[in-house]
């Protein structure tokens, strides 16, 4: 184990030596004003994440909160420098956990993900978006014998089911369609006490209806969105819709707003403070994106560090309408761990 580590933290060394001179990092701009709407100058609250900053953070958190999607890998395929970031935070006695709006997956199936890219993160370190979903009606005392209809895909329906509910709908229901024809009645289950809606590539017609349908006709009906991204990086090379168009979709038809429980939501914190018990002062909420994983740690108290490997450029940072400000901002995970004399303490 030691080996292990201390070839790790080598490796890291060597990184920082490499970064020093031509990174990334050392052509990040210094925080200074940004111009605002009305054309005056703001000092910006967000600052590069150079070497002291780094070595400050990491002595200052107990637990880092990890997005996957931009953050972790993009699509199928793992962002450079993430493994050895992971393995010398581990090492250092930090607490990772893995925060993903994605509800595509359960949390069974995100650890065997993790599994597969040579990552050893187990489930209880993974809280998804569908996960959240199947807590909150657990939370609420949802009736049993009422029904979940899904717009959405297997992570879903897995999460569901093992917190003990019946479903309707996810994949099965891409395959079928509507005949928009005279005297045609659309049928849906009066038993359906929500409807949870996350990313789903196979939606269609069909799902819509019978989502409209049970919100707007089935007497307190439950609208709840794992999350409201606009998009995702679905594959490592672009952009793909995300679940806030299917979200949008419903809230059009149906005119009404969702429960949103992913981030920025803090209903997910609320479980990772029962389960680690550490002080939200003590964590670091690390994430691509602004309206979601930064505003998620913000809201909940937390240091909060921008990666600009997934859907937030720097120009996004920078625009004076951007109002969502991290405390640090860096090129990817691996920036995190470059001062390596700050992951030797405890060794």
């Amino acid at each position: 184990m030691f080996a292990t580590r201390t070839a790790a933290l080598r490796s890291l060394r060597a990184r920082r030596s490499s970064l020093t001179s031509h990174s990334f990092l050392s052509s990040l701009p210094p925080p200074a004003a940004m111009t605002t709407a009305n054309g005056t100058k703001s000092p910006s609250t967000s600052q590069p994440l150079l070497p002291q900053a780094a070595q400050s953070l990491v002595d200052s958190v107990d637990a880092f909160l990890f997005d996957c999607d931009g953050v972790i890998w993009k699509g199928d395929k793992l962002i450079e420098g993430v493994p050895h970031a992971l393995q010398a935070l581990r090492s250092s006695g930090k607490k990772l956990v893995f925060v993903t709006n994605n509800s595509t997956k359960s949390r069974k199936q995100y650890a065997r993900k993790f599994t597969s890219l040579g990552l050893d993160v187990c489930e209880e370190e993974i809280f998804s978006s569908s996960f959240a979903a199947a807590m909150f009606l657990k939370l609420r005392n949802f009736p049993r014998e009422k029904k979940v209809y899904v717009i959405g895909e297997e992570g879903i329906l897995e999460e569901l089911k093992q917190a003990g509910f019946s479903c309707l709908g996810g994949p099965e229901d891409g395959k079928k369609k509507v005949e928009l024809k005279t005297n045609f009645w659309f049928e849906h289950d009066k038993s359906v006490g929500a409807v949870v809606v996350g990313l789903d590539q196979y939606i269609n017609y069909y799902k819509l209806q019978y989502a409209t349908l049970c919100i707007r006709e089935n007497p307190g009906c439950l609208f709840i969105a794992t999350n409201r991204d606009a998009v995702g990086h679905m594959t490592d090379l672009q952009e793909w819709p995300g679940a806030g168009c299917m979200v949008a979709a419903v809230c059009g038809s149906t005119q009404k707003e969702p429960i949103v429980v992913g981030k920025p939501s803090t209903f997910l914190m609320d479980f990772l403070l029962e389960r680690f018990q550490i002080d939200t002062t003590r964590m670091c909420m690390v994430g691509d994106r602004l309206d979601t994983d930064i505003l998620f740690g913000k809201n909940a108290g937390c240091k909060t560090l921008l990666v600009l490997s997934g859907v937030t450029t720097m120009s996004d940072l920078q625009d004076p309408s951007n109002e969502i400000h991290p405390d640090y901002y860096a090129s990817s995970v691996s920036d995190v761990v470059d001062l390596s004399d700050s992951l030797t303490k405890g060794q």
